[in-house]
């Protein structure tokens, strides 16, 4: 199967909230497919991961694959270039295409809540304002769909806490609307004290939030 018949099927299998099974990501749009910077990242991140934080964009909503790997090169332009971060600062982004788009991805530190969780933390952000609206299914299938991948292949502890950004710092993120529905989903485990900072060598970028 070729891979846009490949990005066509997890569309509609999302669409239909019928998601992928455990074991298979499913299709997660490459940095090079969306024409990503190189990123000038290098931190690590420690694995398996016990924490996610959802956050949203706040910016421009997508609705297709075309709409949706230009407003990811709009958030990486945004952060590398005009905020000098290294990356986009999110490990994922959903759009409302219904797909996965890979930012930092499973294995490098993000920049997305701060100097006391990005280095414990995956960070997945939807692309658009939820304050007043809610993701289609399509999207929070999608999300819901990373996340068990991520579990079933060790990037992500068994018992994985799912936050919102808000859990975490000040911020309105990830949106009235999507907090409500993270609330409900299994792993959502909310507001807890901040671990102890780990032990870690210092990275470039202790400004990125």
């Amino acid at each position: 199967m070729s891979r846009r018949c490949a990005l066509l099927v997890w569309a509609l299998l999302a669409l239909l909230g019928l998601g992928v099974a455990q074991k298979d990501c499913g299709p997660i749009v490459s940095r090079q497919e969306w024409k990503a910077l190189a990123s000038r990242c290098s931190q690590r991140l420690r694995q398996p991961v016990r924490y996610v934080v959802v956050s949203h964009t706040a910016g421009s909503v997508c609705g297709t694959p075309a709409s949706c790997q230009q407003q990811a090169r709009n958030v990486q332009y945004y952060h590398a270039q005009q905020l000098g971060w290294c990356d986009v600062g999110y490990n994922f982004l959903i759009g409302e295409d219904g797909l996965v788009y890979e930012g930092r991805g499973w294995n490098t530190v993000g920049a997305h809540s701060g100097a006391t969780w990005n280095p414990i933390s995956i960070g997945i952000s939807f692309m658009g304002n939820y304050m007043d609206r809610v993701p289609p299914a399509r999207a929070l299938s999608a999300a819901q769909s990373l996340l068990a991948c991520g579990a079933a292949q060790g990037y992500l502890t068994p018992n994985y806490e799912v936050k919102g950004h808000r859990d975490v710092q000040q911020t309105l993120s990830p949106g009235n609307q999507l907090y409500k529905i993270i609330q409900q989903w299994p792993h959502y485990r909310g507001h807890t004290p901040a671990p102890p900072p780990r032990r870690i060598q210092q990275w470039v970028g202790l400004e990125e939030q």
